[in-house]
């Protein structure tokens, strides 16, 4: 009996080595993202001198980049389901090595744009890495589940890149004799070293033989998101009394409908709605797109009303080192639930663990609206907040890999990423409109009302609301591992 109870060991033990040591190299991917989203932000005063601009035009930066990151994903995320997820993250990521380098010598406002624009090719990178993991995990039956563990150590080294880069880039432009050019020089070299770590590092997934791109579906889902994105963009820069923003928001929403009809036509759609309409698939995009409103809007808000002058009644009156520090908690909290997600998934079910993250998300929000006038509550809010965020940041991509058929764990990973930037893209919109509601109220001229301030955090908290209750349309034991017999049976075409 020996021999057959240590003969398949060997095998075990040499896929979860090589699962360990590409978590690793991921690892490092996940800082280098995390450095490029807080590296330039407390930067943006002395990049707006640089390039001779005026704070508002900062904001045409990371729209574009958004724009760009809704309407890639999907087509990079397939090619990586088509042709392999490590060849497409090189790529990807030889796009934003080439995009950052340019953003150091960029002197203008459009190259600087353009280049801005471009690095946002970085967002496909945790899409892509899920899908790898999911893909070597899948070959010992335990997929799930290790693309759960591993999410949540890629998404610690997303936020602790961000405080990385957070904290050294002021103090990087100091040491440099603040030359901007030898300061964005930093994050360039980061991303070009990344690129070996993954080219040696990281083995290539098995990609999927006889498929085929579907370059019209992807041009009328590009066409879309492209109206959707740039409506909502334009809405926050014009104002809600633009009529043709409104028209473009429309004609967006609109455009899906010849998509769809032209998508279950296809026997190799660009997006499988077949797929998408199951019930351990659909609550998982809504709900990234509705945690985007809170992941990608609420940042902002939170950060200005603490520097809010008491003298208004409200804020919290701190200085800039006070807010970064809120900020950094409000981090840290971020890591903490990205590595309780999956303890908690293995106590209860991976379903469970979600609701309990969006319910999290939730109750920190909605707690803004009694409790936000000392910073210990503003502070415990944004931690509970915090938790319920870092947990669904890597679990809703691994989420949708673990439900997706075998070929389209990539793009099914991305569209998590797309909708939570239709997500963001809405709150941004919004926010930047309820803002400025009664704010000619206010003591100090350049704040913001209280009102507008209730109106964001009771968005937030509603649309995580939401999203917890749709969870519970999903099957009780969606996500979990499955034997080759059941995954044979998900597979099969609907």
């Amino acid at each position: 009996m020996m021999p057959f109870t240590k003969g398949p060991a060997p095998l075990r033990g040499s896929v979860v080595g090589v699962t360990a040591s590409l978590v690793g190299f991921l690892f490092l991917v996940e800082i280098t993202s995390g450095i490029l989203q807080g590296y330039y932000v407390p930067l943006i005063p002395d990049l707006v001198k640089h390039l001779g601009i005026h704070d508002a035009d900062f904001n045409w930066f990371e729209a574009s980049q958004l724009l760009l990151s809704a309407i890639v994903v999907p087509f990079l995320a397939k090619l990586g389901d088509m042709y392999g997820h490590k060849r497409i993250l090189l790529a990807s990521t030889v796009l934003t090595a080439g995009a950052t380098w340019w953003l150091a010598f960029a002197g203008d406002f459009w190259s600087f744009l353009a280049a801005w624009a471009l690095q946002g090719f970085y967002v496909v990178w945790l899409p892509l890495e899920v899908a790898l993991i999911f893909d070597r995990g899948r070959r010992t039956n335990t997929g799930a589940s290790q693309t759960r563990r591993a999410a949540g150590l890629l998404v610690v080294a997303l936020e602790a890149g961000a405080i990385i880069g957070a904290l050294s880039a002021g103090r990087i432009f100091a040491a440099l004799g603040e030359n901007v050019t030898l300061t964005l020089f930093l994050p360039a070299i980061a991303v070009t070293l990344v690129f070996f770590a993954i080219l040696f590092g990281v083995p290539e997934s098995e990609p999927s033989t006889g498929r085929s791109l579907d370059p019209i579906g992807f041009m009328m889902l590009t066409f879309g998101l492209l109206l959707i994105t740039s409506g909502l963009t334009f809405l926050r820069l014009n104002g809600p009394e633009t009529w043709w923003v409104w028209a473009l928001i429309v004609i967006g929403v609109a455009s899906f409908i010849p998509f769809g009809k032209f998508e279950l036509k296809q026997k190799d759609p660009a997006i499988d709605l077949r797929v998408l309409r199951q019930p351990n698939m659909w609550p998982v995009q809504l709900t990234a797109g509705l945690i985007g409103i809170s992941l990608l809007g609420a940042q902002a808000p939170l950060a200005t009303y603490a520097g809010t002058d008491r003298s208004n009644g409200y804020g919290l009156g701190l200085d800039a080192s006070d807010i970064s520090t809120l900020i950094g908690a409000y981090l840290i909290s971020m890591i903490v639930g990205a590595l309780l997600f999956p303890l908690v998934s293995k106590w209860t079910t991976p379903r469970i663990a979600l609701i309990i993250a969006t319910f999290l998300m939730a109750v920190g929000y909605l707690a803004f609206i009694p409790f936000h006038l000392e910073t210990w509550q503003v502070f415990t809010n944004m931690a509970i907040a915090g938790i319920g965020s870092g947990a669904l940041v890597g679990a809703l991509p691994a989420a949708a890999a673990a439900a997706a058929p075998l070929g389209q764990t990539g793009i099914a990973a991305g569209l998590t990423n797309t909708t939570k930037t239709i997500g963001g893209s809405f709150a941004s919109a919004t926010f930047g409109v309820v803002l400025l509601m009664g704010a000619a109220t206010a003591a100090t001229s350049t704040a913001a009302s209280l009102f507008g301030y209730m109106l964001v955090w009771t968005i937030c908290g509603v649309g995580a609301l939401v999203a917890g209750i749709l969870l519970f349309f999903v099957p009780k034991l969606a996500f979990a591992d499955v034997a080759p017999a059941d995954e044979i049976a998900v597979v099969e075409p609907v």
